[in-house]
């Protein structure tokens, strides 16, 4: 990547992805942030500049600088995506890890965020704007929609589906062939083996809905 680019989200997700980017050597620009207390705060050498919505920076996205979203709430990370698509018609770029694994017959879209040592197998799909966490395996042929979340060391076997909006907690396992329905949340170290409803939150080993 030869531009520049502006994080936005300035929390733990924020400096992941800076991390990231610092380690493939992509310069970042600054962060933003709607936390009026972190403007200013520096991490290393790189800056708070402002808030998400600050024109004066958002008019450098497209030309100058590429952006990317790191906000953990999906509401917000959806909102700011939006604000890129409609005020600067740019799509987020992905920040990768250096120690990732991805196939190079995976596909990806775009604004994801793969952190250090995640396994991405062959014919693996990931939507847009997902997060995948240290360490999780997306095996082959497993789908995960747009704003998925996979927590640290979570385990998707092979042809999982995962649809828009789930969240997948620390330490999950996904048994083959299994579907989480859209928004659905599994808690931490759960082991899924039936399909999950869209909306439903599961929780335990084997995986029982709760409440």
């Amino acid at each position: 990547m030869e531009n520049p680019v502006l994080i936005f989200g300035a929390g733990s997700l924020g400096v992941t992805a800076l991390d990231i980017f610092q380690r493939n050597g992509v310069v970042v620009y600054g962060l933003l942030d709607d936390d009026k207390k972190l403007h200013g705060k520096e991490f290393g050498d790189v800056s708070v500049l402002g808030e998400t919505d600050d024109d004066g920076f958002l008019k450098l996205i497209g030309q100058k600088c590429e952006a990317f979203v790191a906000v953990d709430d999906t509401r917000v990370r959806k909102k700011l995506v939006k604000l890129l698509n409609d005020r600067r018609h740019v799509q987020p770029v992905n920040a990768i890890h250096d120690t990732a694994t991805v196939s190079a017959l995976a596909s990806i879209g775009h604004g994801n965020l793969i952190a250090a040592r995640v396994v991405v197998n062959p014919f693996a799909e990931i939507g847009q704007h997902c997060i995948i966490q240290s360490g999780a395996v997306i095996d082959a042929q497993a789908k995960l929609g747009d704003y998925v979340h996979i927590g640290t060391g979570g385990f998707i076997n092979p042809g999982v589906t995962i649809e828009e909006g789930a969240f997948i907690g620390t330490g999950v396992t996904v048994v083959a062939g299994v579907t989480i329905g859209k928004n659905a949340r599994i808690g931490a170290g759960s082991v899924v083996i039936e399909n999950v409803e869209a909306g439903t939150t599961v929780f335990g080993n084997p995986a029982k809905k709760v409440g």
